[in-house]
């Protein structure tokens, strides 16, 4: 029989939740963070300029005219509204980086490893059935239409982070990159529900014609083949034929970014996902997105149609998913993770951060819109109102979370100091390379260098002292008193 362990032993084998992400992550999660937080920002301003123009009487018509104003070929099925191709076509865009972001994730980023990936896996789907869950409760009980159950399911990444540069708190980065993995994991699952529940009628030709178009984009990706010429053309191709076969056309982004290779090979300094994450991030969360909410957030808002929000059970139950299941479902899917896997919070932080945060998911935009549009498709004007619902859902976490993220603070920039901390001046925080002997010698050089400063600055001053005292008439000790 095994001797038992000791509590020491039994405490170091005890995994961290929220521990400190390795370099290479932190640094890749730093870089698409401060991307996401600028396109937050913009997309927070269409929204508003958005509500401004369509609650303005004197602009409402002129929105009205612009959204439905259609072009595009008509023989190939592609004469849309602009705000159908701000739905359908931009947003393939986001969901391209989403796919390059959770395959990035699965081959070479914190779901690699099970027990890493089981956190935010159980979170997003913790995070997902209870709002839906929180829903249907309550159309149920107010005999309320059932449809809009997966539009409270969703969490805008690029939201969430503009609340956070905006309120300007120091989130500290494995918060940060949790909420970053777990709206990874959100949007791969929100894209199964509209391609499970949100496609009525399979046009198989131009569906099969998708998946080859797929299957030629994968076999140039693996011969090598450079050039966005080539595969530019063939995603727009690519994304038509899905468009036309009835299946929802983001599906397509998805796909084609799954398919990028996430891993380094040797003589490479990023892989080639990672290169192209890079140049279409900016372009997603810069003009993608802020376009989408310019065309989809427009809805007329007044007292009494606030008012409705909650007493309409649809309505009402998007902004109860929203706030509450939201944060519940997140919250309960971190505690149940580290219950049965008996990982214990990291020793910086404590459950009301993870609470905090988990509120702050609750900001559901992009998709939820979306998928508003289409679980309630046909019925303009609740649409109009889920949408307002999420707005009004999305704004409530938001205060909320920033209420809650206020209060702790002071601790999180302290967190985030220690965390930017680079005394050795060599490029790379300190608490990266407190165990390496190398840093040590840095840093005793660095000590020896400014001990020999003071010895020579108190060797100066000394000698100037001995000086003074020793001139004729000069202010020596006694002078140096007062009369």
């Amino acid at each position: 029989m095994a001797a038992p362990r000791s509590p020491a032993t039994r405490q170091s084998s005890s995994r961290k939740l929220f521990g400190r992400l390795s370099l290479p992550e932190r640094t890749l999660v730093g870089d698409a963070l401060r991307t996401e937080t600028v396109g937050g920002v913009l997309l927070l301003l269409a929204a508003v300029s958005a509500l401004v123009w369509a609650n303005v009487p004197a602009l409402h018509d002129s929105y009205e005219s612009v959204s439905d104003f259609h072009f595009g070929p008509e023989a190939l099925g592609l004469h849309l509204s602009v705000a159908h191709w701000a739905a359908d076509g931009l947003l393939a865009v986001f969901f391209f980086v989403a796919g390059i972001e959770l395959k990035r994730e699965l081959v070479a980023g914190d779901l690699r490893d099970p027990r890493a990936a089981a956190l935010p896996v159980v979170a997003a789907l913790c995070g997902m059935a209870v709002p839906a869950l929180v829903y249907t409760l309550t159309n149920t009980a107010e005999a309320g239409s059932l449809a809009g159950w997966a539009v409270p399911t969703a969490t805008d990444i690029a939201f969430a982070l503009a609340v956070l540069a905006v309120i300007g708190t120091s989130l500290p980065s494995a918060l940060r990159a949790f909420l970053l993995t777990l709206a990874v994991v959100d949007d791969l699952f929100a894209i199964l529900i509209i391609a499970v529940f949100f496609t009525d009628t399979i046009h198989f030709a131009a569906l099969g014609g998708a998946a080859v178009g797929l299957g030629v984009f994968w076999l140039l990706l693996r011969k090598g083949v450079h050039g966005w010429y080539v595969y530019v053309p063939l995603g727009v191709v690519i994304w038509a034929l899905m468009y036309n076969s009835g299946v929802h056309a983001t599906i397509a982004g998805v796909a084609m970014g799954l398919m990028l290779r996430c891993t380094t090979r040797e003589g490479e300094r990023c892989s080639p996902g990672e290169r192209v994450e890079h140049l279409v991030r900016p372009l997603s969360a810069g003009l993608a997105v802020p376009l989408f909410a310019l065309f989809s957030a427009g809805v007329t808002v007044s007292g009494g149609a606030l008012g409705d929000i909650f007493t309409r059970p649809e309505t009402l139950g998007v902004v109860l998913g929203l706030v509450v299941g939201k944060t519940v479902g997140i919250f309960g899917g971190t505690w149940l993770t580290a219950r049965f896997t008996r990982a214990s919070l990291s020793d910086d932080l404590a459950w009301p951060d993870v609470f905090a945060v988990a509120s702050l998911a609750g900001i559901g935009f992009t998709v939820s819109l979306l998928i508003g549009e289409l679980a309630f498709e046909g019925d303009a004007v609740l649409t109009d109102e889920v949408k307002a619902a999420v707005l009004v859902g999305s704004l409530i976490a938001a205060g909320w979370s920033t209420v809650l993220l206020k209060v702790r603070n002071a601790r999180y920039r302290r967190l985030c100091e220690a965390e930017e901390r680079d005394d050795d001046e060599d490029g790379i925080p300190d608490v990266y390379e407190e165990d390496q002997p190398e840093y040590h010698l840095r840093m005793a050089a660095i000590h020896d260098r400014k001990a020999a400063e003071h010895r020579r600055i108190a060797a100066e001053m000394a000698a100037a002292r001995r000086a003074r005292a020793e001139v004729p008439g000069g202010a020596g000790e006694e002078g140096d008193r007062p009369a």
